[in-house]
């Protein structure tokens, strides 16, 4: 005897050796033994064979009219023997009633199982809605093949062009476009980015990361609603200095300037002047809200996504000509030793004369020419002395670094800006701790610290950069960075405390101190009843956190952007041979521009030994480049230096680490150059 029975929802023939109980021992055609329960047997028959009735039913299902069944099957659940003798006209034989059994099981859509061999005819309404569903899919497989071939062909799909940015970065997979997207890539053997590019749905590889970034972080767009732009007070008293700024040439967001009065006692007074926004914008009104979402402007070489919309900007940057709304911190200094005698804020309107421009002083303004007092620029005499100050402040720090444990900075680091015109990049060296960098970052770097210590003397939540022992092992726990909502220590710049106040124009937690630090100068002991922000303000700690994700996100993509244009550059100079120096073990970074990348089988040679590299190729797309050692130099090169820190956790993908301590942990790094995050 023979058996047709279903086994874990597979039919399968086979032929009775013996029977024990409630089940049967059945041999397979492949000569395999089962054991079958009975219950699951739907058939017995003697003939035809086994593997003949199987073939023989599969024929017979293919032919059924799925139609003509569904309508004899009545409303009623029916099993398939009884179905078998109406739709045949005669008790089914062995073949025909395997085969209408594998036609129902076959027919989801038509037929609902209920049991062994028995089964409900769907609805009629289910059954056309299934049809439907389909027949849907059926057309959607020929539209989509048809996509296919059109991106195979080179063409971008109209249906495709308006969602290129949702297929490539954030894709629903159950699209069509999605799937032929897919399809297409496959059978090119590329990826979705590179066919867009092929067919044009993406301009180019810089369009790809920017795009990227945009999607991810401006959804909406990088544009601003229109806003009415806020006032400063009218009654502000106006400051009898003339100020002056210095920035990179290309800096619209000018926050900081400075003026120096020779008092007539002998000592010397420095004004540090801070764009003040803070003035007219308050907690909570529209720009606060626009500020607050972006927590920062976006910087890349060539552009910028700005936190405040122009006018804003306009209204409040220290431009040369104008009178500006500026929250200033004037120390009073004894020119004996540089020691600061006091220090005093106050709100006030400022007049600025100059915005003095890197481009145009840094051939003429260098350590020699202010010692010795030799060229004509502007401001001359107040840079000499602005100069001398810098280095009373830094020397100041360094001890205070040392105590904390740390290496002094080093000095003979190069920095690099970038500009971009009409997609042509230049890429400029600048020696780190130049004079004006200097003269700017340890400013600011004193009137961070100033106003941390008045916030914190007056009682006044802030918010803080603190770097100082943390987790893990070496460098690393020593050198753990935070934000903090109260004073702390920041070892790498080695100040007692540290809160971002000087650039309100362009982070949004600048702007925030300052709304805090207006309170403490005008309202002295009672600040903490009148200040925006309370201790242990529940606002205040979201803002810190929403700024840490925010800023660390721009800067990614900002290195992202700075490694496509040194990628850029190598095809632009038609760079075939490089210098670089060994950071550590395989990292290398170029000498040309600040290029970092992992050398493969790189021989074992000393940290900064300079070698010499030849290009094999570039990728544009994945930011990668690969290169063959020519030759080693016998020892480093005298103007690279680097501290250990600069290579922990280097990358050489889309995001390469150089910075050293963090972005403003190094004089350099608290410079004006719009291009970095962390200027001022």
């Amino acid at each position: 005897m023979n058996v047709f029975f279903e086994e874990s929802g597979d039919f399968k023939v086979g032929t009775v050796l013996s029977t024990a109980g409630e089940a049967y021992q059945v041999e397979l055609a492949s000569g395999k033994r089962s054991k079958v329960k009975i219950k699951d047997v739907l058939l017995q028959f003697e003939k035809p064979a086994p593997e003949a009735l199987l073939e023989a039913a599969k024929g017979i299902a293919a032919e059924v009219d799925l139609d003509f069944l569904w309508e004899v099957a009545g409303q009623e659940e029916f099993g398939f023997a009884e179905l078998g003798a109406e739709y045949f006209g005669h008790a089914p034989l062995p073949p025909e009633a395997a085969g209408l059994v594998l036609a129902l099981h076959n027919a989801p859509i038509y037929f609902y199982k209920k049991g062994r061999g028995r089964y409900k005819a769907a609805p009629e309404q289910s059954l056309r809605a299934a049809q439907a569903g389909i027949e849907k899919k059926k057309q959607q497989a020929l539209i989509q093949a048809s996509y296919v071939e059109e991106l195979k062909a080179g063409t971008l799909p109209a249906a495709m062009q308006p969602i290129v940015a949702q297929l490539l970065f954030k894709p629903d997979k159950n699209t069509i476009e999605y799937k032929a997207l897919e399809a297409a890539a496959n059978e090119l053997q590329t990826t979705a980015p590179r066919l867009m590019l092929a067919t044009k749905g993406i301009a180019s590889p810089k369009d790809l990361h920017m795009g990227r970034f945009l999607f991810e972080n401006f959804p909406r767009g990088a544009g601003f609603p229109q806003v009415a732009v806020p006032s400063a007070p009218t009654a502000l008293p106006t400051a009898n200095v003339a100020a002056f700024s210095i920035d990179d040439v290309t800096t619209t967001e000018i926050d900081d300037a400075f003026s120096v009065e020779q008092l007539d006692d002998g000592n010397v007074r420095v004004g540090i002047h801070i764009a003040a926004p803070g003035l007219a914008i308050k907690p909570d009104d529209e720009i606060d809200k626009i500020a607050r979402s972006r927590m920062s402007t976006v910087y890349m070489p060539g552009d910028k996504i700005t936190m405040l919309p122009d006018e804003v900007v306009n209204a409040f940057t220290l431009a040369e000509g104008n009178t500006c709304p500026a929250l200033s911190l004037y120390a009073t200094l004894n020119p004996q030793d540089w020691s600061t005698i006091s220090t005093t804020t106050r709100a006030e309107l400022v007049p600025i004369k100059s915005n003095l421009r890197h481009n145009d002083l840094d051939a003429l303004v260098n350590e020699e020419t202010l010692e010795n007092g030799e060229g004509e620029y502007p401001h001359k005499a107040e840079l000499a002395l602005l100069w001398k100050w810098a280095l009373k402040l830094e020397a100041g720090r360094m001890l205070k670094r040392e105590a904390f444990g740390l290496k002094p900075e080093q000095g003979n680091r190069v920095d690099f800006n970038f500009y971009v015109e009409d997609d042509v990049v230049s890429i400029v060296r600048r020696k780190r701790g130049a004079p004006l960098d200097k003269i700017v970052a340890e400013l600011m770097i004193f009137a961070n610290s100033t106003w941390g210590k008045l916030l914190h003397d007056s009682g006044v939540p802030g918010i803080y950069r603190s770097q100082g022992a943390g987790s893990g092992a070496g460098w690393a726990a020593k050198m753990q960075v935070r934000m903090v909502t109260h004073a702390a220590p920041h070892q790498g710049l080695g100040v007692d405390q540290y809160a971002w106040s000087t650039s309100p124009l362009r982070r949004y937690t600048d702007l925030v101190n300052q709304w805090q630090i207006i309170a403490c100068a005008e309202h002295g002991v009672t600040a903490p009843l009148v200040a925006p922000f309370k201790p242990r303000d529940a606002t205040l700690f979201s803002i810190v956190s929403a700024f840490d994700a925010a800023y660390a996100a721009y800067n990614d993509f900002q290195q992202t952007m700075e490694r496509y244009w040194c990628l850029r550059w190598l095809g632009q100079e038609g760079a075939k041979q490089v210098d670089a120096v060994v950071l550590k073990d395989d990292v290398l970074r170029l000498t040309d521009v600040p290029l970092v990348i992992r050398l493969a089988g790189m021989p074992q040679v000393a940290r900064g030994a300079q070698v010499r590299l030849d290009i094999v190729r570039w990728d544009e797309v994945d930011l990668s480049l690969e290169a063959r050692l020519l030759e080693v130099a016998a020892a480093p090169g005298e103007d690279i230096a680097f501290e250990e820190e600069e290579v922990e956790g280097a990358d050489t993908g889309e995001a390469a680490v150089e910075e050293v301590v963090e972005a403003e942990g190094a004089v350099a790094a608290v410079s004006t150059d719009d291009a970095a995050p962390a200027a001022s």
